[in-house]
């Protein structure tokens, strides 16, 4: 690079590094270099995995960037730098047999990408966390470990990963299995004296993912073989994403050693999600799946009912669908009524008054009624305070305004607030989502 160009793009990455966030600089504008600069045009060198993400991506930014660091118009191609091939990690010139390279599809739902996927509070980290995964493998978090109840989304995620990195990676050698396939294939390959075969499709990667891991509790051979797949992988660079339905920490079948290593990377918790993300996740489906809907209070209506899962809502959406296919009666609220009263039962109850949340919250956390309307902003107080709102918000038809005239006549930015506080929280603290989500069981169950 010559010492005017060096100058040229030293200022030019000064542009850009106040354009973008600093991980994004670092990961995919940092890299670039210069080629050749002639009258008009600007030629920069990208690696080859990063070539067509950073030309589509960035290419506008890296356009206005050099015309405002040279003073002119000035066009910006983006070309692969030679000599620089696609990584992998194992062994560069023993590849995968054909038919495990390159990953050829998602898990197997083609539903399940980013762009189909709502984001809320419940699962904002681990979606961001997994979108830095697919632009940046084994570069960001690794392993990414995901978490979270059935039905949640960890799955819709995981092919989301898949699916991006097959479309801007395509060199990439990339593999997914679910705990118990990988179980299978083991037990199998063991059986049939064929382990180098199995060694060379789950080690010669350069992503894993692998759904549902707490499946391999309790199966001491698996988890030996995983446990030195896991650490050939990582030592080689590669990007290991796996899903559970518990933390690692909650993973107590498992060895020490496997639960240290899923804990080294970021622990990523998914939760179940709010009436809001509910209701985003109905319409995009209505949308999707181009359902005539007589009216939008149907999804409301669903959205408020169904409170365990995404996987829950959307069958009952299909449900109702169904059911109106079938009679030929418009798809209105008086029919999703009779479906969800068919679905769920338990659910056609007087619902919770403020007053009962209240009581209920206070014999859970061990408070006077006097103390969770008081004035403290202590944490004993605070937090089932903000918790009470926020089961207020979710379990009763009562307005913002008179839930905080019955927390002591706050106001009802103090209710949002809270409920604000607590939805934030129960998506990244596991202990205290159990905790709630044990006050609401109560609250929901008809006996109590």
């Amino acid at each position: 690079m010559s010492a005017e160009l060096d100058h040229i793009w030293a200022r030019v990455q000064s542009e850009l590094a106040a354009a973008v966030d600093e991980p994004t600089y670092r990961i995919w504008l940092e890299p670039l270099r210069p080629q050749e600069l002639t009258a008009g045009s600007l030629t920069l060198e990208a690696s080859p995995h990063a070539c067509g993400w950073v030309r589509e991506r960035f290419g506008r930014l890296l356009q206005t960037c050099v015309t405002a660091s040279l003073g002119e118009s000035v066009s910006v191609a983006i070309v692969e730098a030679q000599g620089q091939g696609s990584r992998s990690p194992a062994s560069p010139n023993q590849m995968p047999p054909e038919g495990e390279r390159p990953f050829s599809g998602p898990l197997g739902n083609p539903r399940y990408t980013f762009d189909q996927f709502v984001i809320g509070d419940s699962n904002r980290l681990a979606h961001a966390a997994s979108l830095t995964v697919a632009e940046l493998p084994g570069g960001a978090y690794n392993p990414l470990f995901i978490c979270g109840p059935p039905g949640v989304g960890k799955t819709h995620l995981m092919n989301s990963i898949a699916s991006l990195l097959v479309e801007h990676n395509p060199g990439l050698i990339l593999r997914a299995a679910t705990g118990e396939s990988f179980t299978n294939e083991f037990r199998l390959a063991l059986g049939d004296g064929q382990m180098d075969s199995f060694k060379m499709r789950f080690r010669q990667l350069d992503v894993l993912l692998i759904d549902d891991v707490q499946f391999f509790e309790r199966k001491a051979k698996t988890e030996e073989e995983f446990f030195h797949t896991f650490n050939a992988l990582h030592e080689a660079g590669a990007q290991i994403v796996l899903t559970s339905d518990r933390p690692p920490r909650d993973l107590q079948a498992l060895e020490d050693r496997l639960r240290e290593r899923f804990n080294a990377g970021l622990v990523a918790d998914i939760g179940p999600p709010d009436y809001g993300t509910r209701l985003a996740i109905l319409r995009k489906r209505a949308l999707q799946d181009r359902i005539e809907l007589a009216d939008e209070q149907v999804l409301e209506l669903i959205a408020a009912r169904i409170t365990v899962n995404v996987r829950a809502l959307e069958g009952a959406l299909i449900r109702a669908v169904a059911y109106s296919s079938l009679t030929g009666r418009p798809l209105a609220a008086d029919l999703a009524t009779e479906v969800l009263d068919g679905l769920y039962p338990q659910a056609n109850r007087p619902p919770r008054s403020v007053l009962q949340i209240q009581v209920m919250a206070c014999k859970h956390f061990g408070l006077t009624s006097d103390e969770l309307l008081s004035s403290s902003r202590t944490a004993r107080i605070a937090w089932p305070r903000q918790v009470a709102m926020y089961l207020a918000r979710e379990l009763t038809d009562e307005s913002l305004p008179v839930i905080g005239r019955q927390f002591g006549g706050r106001d009802h930015t103090t209710v949002l607030h809270a409920w604000r506080r607590t939805t934030k929280r129960l998506a990244t603290d596991t202990t205290s989502r159990v905790a709630v989500d044990n006050l609401r069981a109560l609250l929901e169950d008809p006996d109590s």
